[in-house]
């Protein structure tokens, strides 16, 4: 319900902030940022996976202001991604917009709706993304232009309890890497009196990125990469949804139903289930509160290894003065040198977005005494972009919608997917 009622007010926001229109003067010429002063940098950053996040970033910003004087960076947490953006839609609309803000980085084709972000394409050297993995430049274009930069990126993965694999008598050092074998293990770890299941995947506010990784598994993607135009009803989408709803349906080895996205790793770590799909933004936590011999692996393969990428990228905000931008742009390249980027990594379990991150020698310790850490970023040579479209909020509630409907019976999936694709198409029309 908060998801539905965050994209319902997203979707009013942009309407209004699109028919007030944008500029680069308002903040300039009337804000408390002028030109002369010291620079503040307002850094909107969403709290939304756990673990000590806020502490990390009170310290980097602490470590880059030692390292650049004159600049203060105030970061200001907004709860979970949605929250974040919609707080940041609201004060773009009032003509105060942040500097710089962590935000999902599905929001491009909404941001660029409201005229809000700046074109970074010029602001940074010409091989400066070449160090960025190919996975996760994908949500940061809109054709030749880049308007966000990775910051805490993800895959799904698979996440297994090595201890109840020996109960069963699975192998613990091999994962189901099939969903043929994914099926044979959960049935095997599922307990008939309910104390135990085999799977869970969740089917709440992320069902359609769940989803997405399945349907890449069985053939392709979901989306164009122009942001309007969206494949739901296709064979391969079809074939990956039917999977997701039989499971709990008729194999009846994850729970029917809901299954909220916030409980599985706490479902995974006090023993409820034996896997589980989630984000590798959990790693750390499952690392540090998991009480038992874990395993991460590649989700399984249909007909092909895959997974969409996930998570957050850094914008800078065109309605701010232009020391601030190069302020926020400072910033931005402090966050994504190689050491930052391996102990963000090491810290959090988000994949480190760098090739460079990899080579150093923290992170090549860390992986070496954790293997579990390279498991994402192996992924991402199978992984693609996430979904993201023009009013994307309204056609990722649309397909939601008919996930769960799919998912609880209410619908069969072949009704569920044109439901959602007719709905998608009359959204994204205009944007053809």
């Amino acid at each position: 319900m908060r998801k539905l009622a965050f994209l319902v007010l997203v979707f009013a926001v942009i309407i209004s902030a699109c028919g007030k229109g944008g500029g680069s003067e308002s903040k300039s010429d009337g804000g408390d940022k002028s030109s002369g002063k010291p620079v503040e940098l307002e850094f909107f950053f969403p709290v939304a996976v756990g673990g000590p996040i806020t502490k990390l970033i009170d310290q980097l910003a602490k470590d880059f202001e030692a390292e650049n004087e004159g600049i203060t960076v105030k970061p200001i947490y907004g709860g979970s991604y949605q929250d974040t953006m919609t707080k940041v839609a609201t004060t773009v609309q009032g003509g105060n917009a942040p500097d710089l803000a962590v935000l999902l980085s599905t929001d491009l084709y909404t941001l660029l709706s409201m005229n809000a972000i700046e074109d970074l394409t010029p602001r940074f050297a010409g091989d400066y993304f070449n160090d960025f993995y190919d996975a996760f430049l994908g949500n940061t274009k809109s054709g030749d232009q880049v308007w966000s930069v990775p910051f805490q990126r993800s895959t799904i993965v698979l996440y297994y309890n090595k201890d109840m694999f020996r109960e069963a008598g699975l192998d613990p050092e091999k994962a189901p890497a099939t969903w043929d074998e994914l099926r044979d293990y959960a049935a095997k770890l599922t307990k008939p009196d309910g104390s135990q299941w085999g799977i869970e995947i969740p089917s709440t506010g992320y069902q359609y990125w769940m989803l997405q990784a399945l349907a890449l598994q069985s053939g392709g993607n979901i989306k164009a990469g122009d942001g309007k135009e969206v494949f739901f009803n296709q064979p391969h989408v079809e074939e990956a949804l039917q999977f997701y709803v039989d499971l709990g349906r008729k194999d009846k080895v994850m729970p029917e139903g809901t299954i909220e996205w916030a409980t599985v790793p706490s479902d995974f770590i006090s023993g409820k289930t034996a896997m589980m799909f989630h984000t590798t933004g959990n790693l750390t936590r499952v690392k540090n509160e998991a009480g038992f011999d874990f395993g991460v692996a590649f989700l399984p393969a249909n007909k092909q290894f895959g997974s969409p990428t996930g998570g957050g990228n850094l914008y800078v905000f065109k309605d701010i003065p232009e020391e601030n931008k190069k302020a926020a742009i400072k910033f931005i390249e402090f966050l994504t040198q190689p050491e930052r980027v391996a102990q963000w990594s090491i810290d959090t379990g988000y994949v480190g977005t760098t090739k460079s991150s990899y080579e150093t020698e923290a992170l090549k310790k860390y992986v070496a005494d954790f293997p579990y850490a390279a498991v994402a970023r192996d992924q991402l040579e199978h992984a693609d972009s996430e979904l993201s479209t023009y009013q994307n909020g309204q056609v990722t509630k649309a397909f939601n919608d008919s996930i769960q409907a799919a998912l609880l019976g209410t619908s069969s999936v072949k009704e569920a997917l044109k439901k959602a694709q007719d709905q998608a198409d009359g959204i994204l029309k205009p944007f053809q």
